[in-house]
């Protein structure tokens, strides 16, 4: 089987409305996504888990995230690792602007 390298640019994929809060656009490969994630101002993800490790780079904007019970605020430069299976939540503070990339891949946002 040969492996082949893709690129993709950012600009070209469409952007994907979740809701009036969120939208995203992502890439994923075989072990990992990757997704730029547009967060308003407001906005809640609800309480959940899932079995991929998840690293959130804050690029704009600031959040707080309730990972197994414990607040972390999380602003623009900042970086956060949450584990694999951790029950976690996220209310934005300020409109964000975050690279999420998660292992191994989310296939159930495909």
């Amino acid at each position: 089987m040969t492996r082949r390298a893709t690129l993709t640019r950012w600009d070209e994929l469409a952007q994907e409305k979740l809701t009036e809060m969120v939208s995203r656009k992502m890439i994923s490969g075989a072990r990992q996504t990757v997704a730029q994630v547009w967060f308003k101002k407001g906005a809640l993800v609800a309480r959940h888990a899932h079995d991929s490790e998840q690293v959130t780079c804050v690029l704009d904007g600031a959040l707080r995230c309730t990972i197994d019970g414990e607040d972390l605020v999380v602003r623009a430069g900042e970086v956060m690792v949450i584990p694999s299976g951790v029950p976690h939540q996220i209310e934005v503070l300020d409109d964000a602007l975050l690279i999420d990339t998660f292992s191994p891949a989310r296939t159930d946002w495909l």
